[in-house]
């Protein structure tokens, strides 16, 4: 049961193309939005989809193959750990971000999003 701690696995569409930055020590993060689609119909029968947005967090090869593959409105599936983390801004404000770090990436779908027209579905 050790290996349930902390998961979190989420299947969704990526809401911007995909950040990737090379930080101080020579290792590549990329950042991108998830947002993840729940339906429901309310109490007079209507259906309602809600979106919720994720920050995801990829490290290394996995930030290399994210800022290659991924682009926005592409559907993937994600694994990883919650995080939480929090920083001052320029105003002197608090500000508090949780995000999933990456330990899995497969993208789903049609490549169309990826701009070739071809499907590059596979877990990496």
């Amino acid at each position: 049961m050790s290996s349930l701690k902390n998961r979190a696995i989420l299947i969704g569409h990526l809401g911007q193309d995909p950040e990737t930055k090379t930080i101080d020590n020579g290792k590549k993060v990329t950042r991108f939005t998830l947002a993840t689609d729940e339906n429901f119909k309310n109490a007079e029968g209507q259906k309602i989809s809600e979106a919720t947005w994720h920050n995801i967090v990829a490290w290394n090869g996995l930030a290399e193959v994210a800022d290659k593959y991924l682009k926005k409105g592409k559907q993937v599936a994600v694994e990883g750990r919650i995080a939480y983390r929090s920083y001052e801004d320029k105003k002197g404000v608090m500000k508090y971000i949780t995000e999933i770090v990456l330990d899995e990436l497969v993208m789903l779908g049609s490549g169309k999003a990826n701009g070739n027209g071809k499907d590059k579905e596979g877990e990496l």
